[in-house]
């Protein structure tokens, strides 16, 4: 019932030769590793307009040179990674630009800032799009925590489907949220210059008292956060069809242009038509609703927002396992990152970041835009990181024409880690965690690589001079009575060997006395030991006497000991017995000389 029920949610599994089945086309990758990036829009410049307004509305009009300054740096990080993509086309993006160039600890640093911030991109996303459906029915409100958990749920089963199916099934309201926006774009803009336009809108470059260098940066900072996801290609290149770093260069070049045009689209959009940032109402939600009313184009306009606010989601599930993949490969993480599922994708870490992200949600009750801040920064390390260790690369290794593009990586550099140094001053109260988070991280990091380390020197053998050392067998099996699990486990244990003791643990006299006699009548050609138990536990004696035989035979004989155990045929069957088996197993598993082996006898009944 469960295989059938798993089939049902993400499909038949398929060969490990259908991988290359599973690459994306431009189209679809768009799709898939740009809605982050693109779904910025419905909070970028709300953001702005959030610091600008405790000055009050005259002061909104400092969002357009504050949109002009990042859709300037998104230029530039677009620039920056398609250089990136050229010179490291296995993917990896920072982690591998860093560690390469930098050193480890480096590496970590971005590797564990881009992985914490693949979490809070799906944490905020659903959390955001949860506003975006609240805007348009208030009366969802107190149900955001359960709305957004069904998405993460949703986008989670999607992408243990395979990423190109979800690629086919996401790519439609991308690009559908595309349109939309571009529709509201133009006729917002057309009734704003044919003077339709009614609201109030502040005087262009008029000066605002109380306006600071403090408060502008701050406002730009809050609008870095439209550049979230702009990395995502560069760490995905293996996912593109061939020739892969071609595809994800013009892949990154088409997000840039798109996100650039929408962000400062609705920014002027803002700005026309008066638009303060509303607690119960989005600004996208009140710019919809200023030129179309409250109509078909408006709950549409709604609807595909709060789509492409869950589906962005969808770049961190695409590109937290393959970052994970890197680091596991490296040792830095656990193995299982590195295994395929059913469905050809990493499986483990497409569960895990769901897992995790569900978590953030219902610790902040669905409320996480105070993790925006912290998730901007979180891609501004990492993206300064990487233009840094770029320039190293540039340094080092001088190619043709090299000098180009290590200035546009300095300046890509400088600029980031401006950005960090603003996030840092203007938003310490709300990222300060991460100089908690961080060290946590890259000294887990170590940790598990150090374990790996030890485990290969211990596991590590000499295959010129040292061979397996043959020796004898004395199997020892617990029994609690008279049965065919018994019968059956004897029965095997005599085809490996002579030297075989059952033994049993009694709580009376008069118990040991029975199993004694019918024993012996039985005489299944294997003698019997039999144990008093005075505090009515089976274990203890029963480990007592192992460890007697262990310390006599085990410098000449393999000591093993061998389980019986019936299996029932229904799984609620357990319940009704005692799992004195399992309880063994767990307690002699930490034995170091002393195996362990279980002989099933499957129930019929």
């Amino acid at each position: 019932m469960i295989s059938d029920f798993k089939r049902f949610l993400i499909g038949r599994p398929m060969k490990s030769n259908e991988l290359a089945e599973e690459k994306l086309n431009k189209v679809k990758a768009l799709a898939v590793l740009s809605s982050d990036a693109l779904s910025s829009v419905a909070y970028g410049t709300e953001q702005i307009l959030h610091v600008l307004i405790v000055l009050g509305a005259v002061a909104l009009w400092y969002s357009i040179p504050i949109s002009l300054t990042v859709v300037g740096l998104l230029t530039i990080l677009i620039l920056s990674y398609r250089q990136t993509i050229f010179a490291y086309p296995t993917g990896g993006g920072a982690y591998i630009v860093a560690k390469n160039n930098l050193g480890t600890t480096t590496g970590l640093v971005a590797g564990g800032s881009l992985l914490v911030d693949y979490i809070l991109t799906v944490a905020v996303s659903t959390s955001a799009s949860t506003d975006a459906i609240t805007s348009a029915f208030p009366i969802l409100h107190d149900y955001r925590v359960l709305i957004a958990l069904f998405m993460i749920l949703i986008v989670t089963i999607l992408n243990l489907r395979g990423i190109t199916e979800s690629a086919t099934i996401l790519m439609y309201p991308v690009y559908l949220f595309v349109f939309a926006m571009l529709v509201l774009i133009i006729g917002g803009g057309y009734q704003w210059l044919t003077g339709h336009v009614q609201a109030q809108t502040p005087e262009y470059g008029i000066a605002v008292p109380g306006i600071t260098l403090f408060l502008l940066l701050r406002a730009f900072s809050s609008g870095c956060s439209a550049l979230t996801g702009v990395e995502a290609v560069s760490n995905a290149i293996p996912n593109f069809k061939d020739p892969a770093p071609r595809n994800a260069a013009m892949t990154l070049v088409m997000m840039g242009l798109i996100l650039g045009v929408m962000f400062m689209g609705i920014s002027l959009l803002a700005y026309a038509y008066g638009i303060a940032p509303a607690t119960e109402e989005t600004v996208v939600s009140q710019i919809a609703s200023a030129v179309f009313g409250r109509g078909f184009l408006y709950y549409a306009i709604q609807a595909v927002t709060a789509l492409i606010l869950f589906l962005a989601a969808n770049t961190a599930f695409a590109a937290f396992p393959l970052l994970a993949f890197m680091l596991a490969k490296d040792r830095f993480m656990p193995n299982m990152f590195m295994v395929r599922g059913d469905r050809l994708g990493f499986s483990n870490g497409i569960i895990v970041l769901a897992v995790l992200s569900a978590i953030l949600v219902i610790a902040f009750k669905g409320e996480t835009e105070n993790l925006i801040p912290l998730y901007a920064l979180g891609v501004f390390i990492p993206f300064t990181l990487s233009q840094a260790g770029m320039m190293k690369r540039w340094i080092t290794q001088k190619p043709a024409g090299w000098l180009v593009p290590f200035l546009i990586n300095t300046v890509g550099m400088l600029t980031t880690l401006t950005i960090c140094l603003i996030f840092l001053v203007t938003k310490f109260s709300q990222v300060w965690t991460i100089f908690l988070f961080l060290p946590i991280v890259i000294f887990i990091f170590k940790k598990i690589h150090e374990h790996y380390r030890d485990l290969a020197d211990e596991l590590r053998i000499d295959i010129a001079t040292e061979k397996p050392e043959p020796k004898g067998s004395v199997i020892v099996i617990p029994v609690a009575g008279i049965s065919q699990v018994v019968k059956s486990t004897i029965s095997y244990a005599q085809s490996l060997t002579d030297d075989i003791v059952a033994v049993y643990v009694g709580f009376s006299d008069e118990d040991m006395k029975k199993m004694e006699e019918k024993w012996e009548k039985w005489n299944p050609g294997v003698r019997l030991i039999v144990l008093r138990s005075h505090y009515r536990s089976i274990i203890r004696p029963l480990f007592k006497f192992i460890d007697t035989v262990e310390w006599k035979k085990a410098e000449t004989d393999h000591v093993t000991v061998l389980i019986p155990q019936f299996i029932t045929k229904k799984w609620w069957h357990n319940l009704l017995h005692n799992q004195t088996s399992l309880l063994m197993r767990a307690y002699l598993f930490a034995r170091q000389d002393v195996k362990i082996a279980t002989v099933p006898y499957r129930l019929k009944k």
